[in-house]
């Protein structure tokens, strides 16, 4: 389940366009916490208590949350951009899916 929730995150497959104001990106918004509450759920109950218990044993480090940060806001930064050279506004205000480069001009 773990798998299918990453592979649905990183995949530009959508079940709803992100070009599509707001709708969009909730899609993965609320397809991807189920998926991972759905995930949790299914993890026994001795060993995620055994995973917790050795995780508030181990030693603080703020370096991984520091790589965590920095690794979230590029691959969001990415999907962003990514989304964002595809989409553009039309003169009626409406979002138009146009294939072109980023580096095209509007």
């Amino acid at each position: 389940m773990a798998l299918a929730v990453a592979v649905y995150a990183l995949s530009p497959i959508d079940l709803i366009p992100d070009f599509i104001p707001v709708i969009g990106y909730l899609d993965d918004l609320i397809i991807v916490q189920l998926g991972i509450l759905l995930a949790v759920r299914l993890i026994p109950a001795e060993i995620l208590a055994e995973h917790r218990f050795a995780a508030s044993e181990a030693p603080e480090r703020s370096a991984s949350r520091t790589v965590a940060i920095v690794i979230v806001a590029t691959g969001s930064a990415w999907r962003w951009s990514h989304s964002a050279s595809r989409c553009a506004i039309s003169g009626t205000g409406v979002a138009q899916l146009v294939w072109r480069r980023p580096n095209d001009t509007a």
